[in-house]
């Protein structure tokens, strides 16, 4: 069976993703498994495996800590990421996801934001003496898994409510009618971003990491840039919570009826 972007595309493209996906990453994605899905054998757990590795190549150039190794570490942890979007497209299309293939993506990409963390902030650490980036790496390290640990919790609690309501109220529940009510202005912001396939949390986990190890590298203001993304990526972990919140009470007032 021969593949079109087309089929990638409706097979493999989620709903809604974050936008530095969107934009930066699936265009090449698409069109590299289109290509590995025509003519290799390449499996998703081989990939993982090559985006594994990538993002290991990145740690060592981030080490080196020099402006041209950072470069070269940023470009590979992109080039990582994107065989990282590879490894699951595929296996949507080809329908060969296994459980550890799950498990191997998830457990590879904690290992690698751990390690490039660790060789960005030492490397910066050893050529500058400031130990700001020693705080830096723990707090990106904390930041990640926190966002991990949270998006879970709000998907379970999210799944709860659904099973609680009959199913002729769930959609008084997903309208968030006091949200609604409160903040109509973000409301068009939230139809227009996912018609264009953009999740309406702009700085999630992707751009937090993508902040981190390519555009503060690239720039070389990693201090700024590095705080400056964790300081939206909690404001956005905030307002999650806060509509979690809208939606419990929408939930209360369902169930009262």
């Amino acid at each position: 069976m021969t593949f079109t972007l087309d089929d990638v595309r409706t097979q493999t493209y989620k709903p809604r993703d974050a936008w530095w996906t969107v934009f930066l990453v699936d265009p090449l994605a698409g069109r590299l498994v289109v290509f590995v899905a025509n003519h290799t054998r390449m499996t998703p757990n081989q990939l993982t495996w090559g985006a594994f590795i990538l993002g290991l190549g990145s740690a060592g150039c981030f080490l080196m800590a020099d402006w041209t190794w950072l470069v070269a570490g940023a470009a590979l942890y992109h080039l990582s990421f994107v065989l990282d979007c590879m490894d699951g497209k595929i296996a949507r299309l080809k329908g060969t996801g296994t459980v550890l293939g799950g498990w191997l993506d998830y457990v590879f990409d904690r290992i690698r934001v751990l390690t490039c963390t660790l060789a960005l902030m030492w490397g910066q650490f050893t050529i500058t003496g400031q130990g700001v980036y020693l705080l830096l790496g723990v707090v990106v390290v904390f930041l990640d898994m926190l966002r991990y640990l949270d998006a879970l919790q709000v998907a379970k609690v999210r799944r709860q409510m659904r099973r609680t309501l009959p199913e002729d109220s769930l959609e008084e529940v997903d309208l968030q009618q006091e949200f609604r009510t409160k903040f109509s202005w973000y409301i068009g912001l939230r139809d227009w971003l996912r018609d264009h396939r953009i999740r309406t949390h702009l700085v999630s986990g992707i751009e937090f990491q993508m902040a981190v190890f390519i555009v503060g590298p690239l720039t070389g203001q990693i201090i700024p840039v590095t705080v400056g993304a964790a300081v939206l990526m909690l404001v956005f972990e905030l307002a999650i919570m806060f509509k979690l919140q809208l939606s419990s009470r929408d939930l209360m007032r369902a169930l009262a009826k």
